[in-house]
């Protein structure tokens, strides 16, 4: 797992499989993205057999294929579509691209897994929400922020357990390294990524959704920029949003692309809840200035003051449910409801942003 691009943020944990060999079968299309490994990792770690890739670029394939031996080349998307074996497929395509890969995935009876963001346009959302309802399969979607992160497991674990009492806000910080020159020309044109808000920032609002048992929100404002890489018109890179929620809880979230060189790790990524009898901090992936390691959960609640470093200790649970609702029809990893909402506020939230210009130096 690379610590200095989040491109690549692909973690790993022991495997705790949930079915029997060969019992959930699954296949990747759509390389565009380095999230497709944390995606298969996840999967493969929790019992699922990895059967087919597909992607035209014939160098992308050979990495994948050199990560996952004995995973089948496949000669077109169509020929893992028309397998009846594979019940998933998971796919980390340029974001314009997703939500039409989507509409073919389920129109062949299969669960689709896509990389955040799911959808670059309102239409593209109702036209998933239509075939997702027609045809009964799943379009789920990786939010490795939550999902792929034991610190932000364990804050869900401690709501659960009424540690802070009742969720009323959450105040998310997204910060994200560049590394420009590393990047496709796709991640620099606005109409392929979606905008920053749309991105980066659907971590933040699903995240929100999850902490305090929102089913719907309202985005009050919003905002976007380019601050600082002229070189890049079309880039946003900053961007934050506040939203309220249908219970009354709030939400506050900055995402930029910003991190520091000096930072160990991609992103100094943190998120605040605030209860009715405590609060919680992550600092998911670093402790700035104290340890380099991940997953770090501060919590203050009526018995005091708590610490617990929990990475290596928690797990990914969502890709053993997923395998699970996969096969038994059921919603215990992630609602439909659930994902088509958080993209539609992460949509409606960069369709509402103000544009800032740009500091002048």
């Amino acid at each position: 797992m690379s610590r200095n691009d989040g491109m690549l943020y692909a973690p790993t944990y022991e495997a705790k499989p949930v079915v029997k060999p060969g019992e959930f079968i699954f296949a990747a299309i759509a390389l565009d993205h380095g999230h497709i490994y944390g995606m298969c990792n996840g999967l493969i770690e929790a019992g699922a057999e990895l059967k087919w890739v597909y992607d035209p670029d014939s160098v992308k394939v050979k990495s994948f294929m050199d990560r996952y031996p004995g995973v089948r080349a496949a000669r077109s998307a169509e020929e893992i579509l028309e397998d009846p074996e594979v019940r998933m497929v998971a796919a980390a395509a340029i974001p314009s691209e997703r939500g039409p890969l989507g509409l073919k995935v389920m129109g062949h009876g299969k669960d689709y897994f896509t990389d955040k963001t799911p959808f670059t346009t309102l239409e593209q959302l109702e036209a998933a929400r239509v075939q997702s309802a027609r045809t009964k399969q799943k379009y789920m979607v990786y939010f490795s922020e939550r999902l792929h992160v034991e610190s932000a497991i364990y804050a869900g674990q401690l709501i659960r357990q009424g540690a802070i009492g009742r969720p009323l806000q959450v105040i998310g910080l997204g910060p994200h390294r560049l590394n420009a020159a590393n990047r496709p020309e796709w991640f620099f044109q606005r109409e392929k990524y979606g905008g920053i808000l749309c991105d980066i920032g659907s971590h933040q609002i699903e995240q929100f959704l999850y902490y305090c048992g929102c089913t719907d929100a309202t985005v009050l404002h919003s905002k976007v920029a380019n601050y600082n890489n002229c070189a890049y018109p079309e880039l946003e890179d900053f961007g934050d949003a506040t939203l309220v929620g249908d219970n009354g809880a709030t939400q506050y979230f900055r995402v930029d692309w910003f991190t520091p060189d000096g930072l160990s790790t991609w992103g100094d990524g943190r998120t605040m809840i605030m209860g009715t009898e405590g609060y919680i901090e992550l600092r998911k992936y670093t402790d700035i200035g104290r340890s380099s390691t991940p997953d770090h959960v501060f919590w203050a609640d009526s018995q005091g003051e708590h610490y617990e470093h929990v990475a290596s200790k928690i797990g990914y649970p969502f890709f053993g449910e997923l395998i699970l609702d996969g096969l038994n029809r059921t919603e215990f990893a992630m609602t439909q409801a659930h994902v088509f909402k958080a993209a539609e506020l992460c949509l409606q939230a960069q369709a509402k942003a103000i544009h800032l210009s740009p500091i002048l130096k």
